[in-house]
C-alpha cells in the first residue's frame, strides 16, 4: 500500500487564488487588508518564516508590514508598538513573531494585541471562544491541518483522533478542533508510556512534537491519515518531520511530507484570517453608513 500525499503546497495555492479575487474585491471598496508583524531578535528562523509571510502577504495583494526591534528592546516599548497597531486603521492583523527573548512577558504581549486583530489565534477571548467552537480566528497551524483535511475528504466524525503534543500553539487548539467536529480525540505527548497503544487504533494520527523519527510504521493501523506538524534539522541539513515518512507512507492511507505539508497551510490560514478580519471590517463600516444615510 502507498498513501496518498497530503500536498500543502497545491493546496496553499488553490486557497491563494480564492483568496486574491477576495483581496481584489476590497480593493473597489477602497480597503487593502493589511498585517503588521512585530518581530523581536535575530533568530534566524523567524527572520526566514517573517519573510516568508510578507511575500505571501505581497503574492495576493494584501498589504504588510515588520516591526523590527533589537534583541534587549523593553517590553513597554514593544507594548507600546502593538497598541499603536491596534489603533491602525490601515492594519487588520497583528502578529507578535514566537519566540520572544526571556526578558519579556509572552502572555503579556498576546494579551495586548486587540482580539479583533489577533489573526494569529493566540489572545484569550480567542483562545476561550475556540473551546466552545466559536473562535473568529483559530491558531493557524491547526487551522490548516482542518483544512487538508477536508480538502482530500478524510472524515472526521465519528473517527479515532490522536494529538501527540500539548503546546498551546498546536496540541491543544488541535484537540479542541478535532473534537468540535465530533471526532473522539486522546491528547498524547512526548513522555507518553506505550505512545503506540493509542496510535494504533487511530484514524487520525497528528504529531507536533519535534522529534525526528518518533511516529514509526508499527504504530500507524492501516490506512489510518497521518498528519506531521513537526520540523526537525537533522545533522545533515536536511528538514524532517516527526513521522518516519519513507516507511509510514507504506501503511498510512494518506500522509503529509516534510517539507511541503503543514508548514505552507500555517501561512495560508494566517492570510486568511487576516482577510476575514479585513472583511468584517469594510462591513461594519457599510452597516454603520446605511445607518447613518
Amino acid at each position: 500500500m502507498s498513501a496518498k500525499i497530503i500536498d500543502g503546497r497545491a493546496v496553499s495555492e488553490t486557497m491563494r487564488a480564492k483568496m486574491r479575487s477576495r483581496v481584489e474585491s476590497l480593493g473597489l471598496r477602497g480597503l487593502t487588508p493589511g498585517l503588521a508583524v512585530v518581530l523581536i531578535g535575530e533568530d534566524a528562523a523567524s527572520q526566514i518564516y517573517v519573510r516568508n509571510k510578507a511575500k505571501a502577504c505581497e503574492s495576493i495583494g494584501m498589504h504588510s508590514e515588520v516591526h523590527r526591534f533589537e534583541h534587549d528592546t523593553p517590553e513597554d516599548i514593544v507594548l507600546r508598538k502593538i497598541a499603536d497597531l491596534n489603533g491602525d486603521a490601515r492594519i487588520h492583523g497583528i502578529l507578535v513573531q514566537l519566540p520572544l527573548p526571556d526578558h519579556i512577558d509572552n502572555a503579556k504581549v498576546l494579551a495586548a494585541i486587540s482580539p479583533d486583530k489577533d489573526v494569529d489565534g493566540f489572545h484569550q477571548s480567542n483562545v476561550g471562544a475556540l473551546v466552545t467552537g466559536q473562535s473568529d480566528f483559530p491558531p493557524c497551524t491547526p487551522q490548516g491541518v482542518m483544512a487538508l483535511l477536508d480538502y482530500y475528504e478524510v472524515p472526521i466524525e465519528g473517527c479515532n483522533a490522536v494529538v501527540i503534543g500539548r503546546s498551546n500553539i498546536v496540541g491543544k487548539p488541535m484537540a479542541l478542533m478535532l473534537l468540535a467536529r465530533s471526532a473522539t480525540v486522546t491528547i498524547c505527548t512526548s513522555r507518553t508510556r506505550d505512545l503506540s497503544q493509542f496510535t494504533q487504533i487511530a484514524d487520525i494520527v497528528v504529531s507536533a512534537v519535534g522529534r525526528a523519527g518518533l511516529v514509526t510504521a508499527d504504530m500507524i493501523k492501516n490506512g489510518a491519515a497521518v498528519v506531521d506538524v513537526g520540523m526537525n534539522r537533522l545533522s545533515n541539513g536536511k528538514l524532517a518531520g516527526d513521522v518516519d515518512f519513507e516507511q509510514v507512507s507504506k501503511v498510512a492511507g494518506a500522509i503529509t511530507p516534510v517539507p511541503g505539508g503543514v508548514g505552507p497551510m500555517t501561512i495560508t490560514m494566517l492570510l486568511a484570517n487576516t482577510l476575514k478580519a479585513a472583511e468584517r471590517t469594510a462591513e461594519a463600516a457599510a452597516v454603520a453608513k446605511r445607518a447613518s444615510a
